[in-house]
């Protein structure tokens, strides 16, 4: 429907990744946490849950990927598998470099991916050339700032910030219904106004 309304644009799309926390307790039947849900540390914390990955319209950041993996797979694993075959740019954060490597990218996607945070730091930004680049990276950062949209509505609007199931399959089923409803979420102001 989204697609129809002319709301996503498909010439590129921005991917990236968010840990959905897991119940750690053992207090049930088995005796154990969740087999399928893993840990993994993020800065100097640890998170034990799920990951989700997404890809959004670079455009109108509306999602139409989903992918559920445990908390320990990395970003750029699931990177080509975000996009949906139309597009001819991606974007990812720092996470995802090395993407065009991988086996399965698609040969025609330029993949605009950002500096490391270390790197982007040591840049002279005194100089034109370290200036070009820092401006060149500002402006990837405003383009993948849309796909931060959907993660904030599931989270914010929705409360959904623990799964509510054991195993992947079902809480992935849940995330792809709940990033739909978060599409219809960001476009209900264009929705209505098509409507009318």
């Amino acid at each position: 429907m989204l697609r129809d309304k002319g709301l996503m644009l498909r010439a590129g799309t921005v991917v990236d990744a968010t840990l959905i926390a897991a119940p750690s307790s053992t207090k049930n039947a088995g005796g154990q946490r969740d087999p399928e849900m893993h840990q993994t540390k993020k800065g100097n914390q640890w998170h034990f849950g799920m990951k989700a990955h997404i890809g959004a319209d670079a455009e109108s950041g509306l999602v139409h990927t989903v992918r559920g993996t445990a908390a320990n797979v990395n970003d750029v694993v699931q990177a080509n598998s975000l996009l949906h075959g139309d597009e001819t740019d991606a974007f990812g954060d720092a996470g995802y470099q090395g993407a065009h490597k991988r086996a399965n990218a698609p040969p025609d996607v330029t993949w605009h991916v950002a500096m490391r945070p270390g790197k982007r730091a040591a840049l002279d930004k005194s100089s034109p050339l370290g200036a070009m680049i820092n401006e060149v990276e500002r402006i990837k950062a405003s383009i993948r700032a849309k796909v931060e949209h959907p993660f904030r509505v599931i989270k914010r609007q929705f409360g959904f910030n623990k799964v509510r199931y054991r195993g992947l399959k079902k809480n992935t089923a849940q995330l792809t219904t709940l990033f739909a409803l978060s599409n219809l979420w960001m476009a209900r102001s264009k929705l209505l106004e098509a409507q009318a």
